[in-house]
């Protein structure tokens, strides 16, 4: 492991550390002890343990299965190398990340680095310790080094943890961007090639209520290019006031770094064995006075225990609710049964599925 990363990886992390001391934003945290010993105990299982094992077990295995592999790419070009890398690395990352979203057991794996309620640098590292085993691009990592390609990995290493640091950070060092006009094609330009802390700061934001955040959109880790590509890119170039999950159980420190090891022993909480993620649309609508202009979180997974609005039980699964609001104070029909086609609101879809029903017996 003598590389850049061994080095200037710790040194990024002290710039931005020593820049969130500075604006005084650890003055106004409210961050706890648990908080810390989850992400600082993250980071070192990963870059003492997890990291330089997989890297030393791939860099055996692959001498003793196929001796004509290390090595093999000592020769090549410098630049073929780092770009074809990062290229590789970052597409790995943007799809595993997605599938943590989309998949329920993943989901549990990565769901403790939504928990926090607070972006900070250290939240960059927050996941469960099986997460960081199951990654596909530190795999890649080591496949890359045991070709010959340790020193264009290095370098690459470094410059992505600069933009996934930095893009964690309360720095928030892209507002200048926004805030000067001269700037916003820079701005616009520096966005759609990189994850900057607005487009990430949305992935973290609570809930979509906010007109913000997008916790279901904008995966991207190193480039932005992907989210634009496969359609889950949101640029408000605001950042959310809120953070955290809807429903948070607040599950121990050890629960969300050692599960499936370790399980919560709260009933409602995902990590728990006895948790249930039910059905619970219904054959009916529900009807409702909205207010106008308020903005409201309908349900679309049918998972949702405060029907029919969204409680954040679509982790784990590819639905993600509708924001949508009414232009003036009226009484609606909001769909159950979630086969609306003018979802949220009934089209009596839920009559056609009775019918459909009573037609089986």
């Amino acid at each position: 492991m003598d590389s850049l990363e061994t080095y200037l990886v710790p040194l990024i992390l002290l710039f931005f550390g020593g820049m969130e001391v500075l604006s005084g934003y650890w003055h106004r945290s409210k961050r706890d002890g648990s908080d810390w010993i989850q992400e600082f105990g993250s980071f070192m299982v990963l870059v003492l343990f997890t990291k330089p094992g997989i890297v030393l077990l791939v860099g055996f295995l692959g001498a003793l299965w196929f001796p004509a592999l290390p090595n093999a790419f000592a020769e090549a070009n410098f630049w073929l190398v780092f770009f074809g890398f990062l290229f590789v690395d970052d597409l790995l990352q943007y799809w595993y990340h997605r599938l943590a979203h989309e998949t329920p057991w993943l989901w549990k794996l990565h769901r403790a680095h939504h928990q926090a309620e607070e972006m900070g640098f250290f939240v960059s590292y927050r996941n469960a310790a099986l997460y960081y085993v199951l990654m596909p691009n530190i795999w890649w990592i080591a496949i890359v080094n045991l070709l010959g390609g340790g020193l264009p990995v290095s370098v690459a290493i470094v410059l992505k943890q600069v933009i996934v640091i930095g893009s964690h950070s309360t720095t928030r060092w892209d507002q200048y961007l926004y805030k000067y006009k001269w700037l916003n094609p820079l701005a616009s330009f520096v966005e759609r090639l990189i994850i900057t802390p607005a487009f990430h700061f949305a992935h973290h934001g609570k809930s979509m209520q906010d007109g913000i955040s997008d916790p279901n959109g904008n995966y991207g880790n190193m480039f932005s290019i992907w989210d634009q590509l496969f359609g889950t890119a949101t640029f408000t170039r605001q950042y959310p006031e809120e953070f955290g999950l809807i429903n948070d159980p607040e599950d121990h420190w050890t629960t969300n770094m050692l599960y499936p090891i370790v399980r919560s022993a709260k009933p409602h909480s995902e990590l728990s064995p006895q948790y249930e993620r039910g059905d619970t649309t219904l054959p009916v609508p529900t009807i409702l006075h909205l207010e106008a202009g308020k903005k409201y979180l309908y349900c679309q997974c049918g998972y949702s225990r405060t029907q029919p609005f969204c409680d954040g039980s679509h982790q784990g699964s590819k639905f993600k609710p509708i924001v949508f609001s009414v232009k003036r104070d009226k009484k609606v029909k909001l769909c159950n049964c979630k086969l609306s086609k003018a979802g949220p609101f009934c089209d009596g879809s839920h009559i056609e599925m009775e019918q459909d029903t009573c037609d089986q017996f």
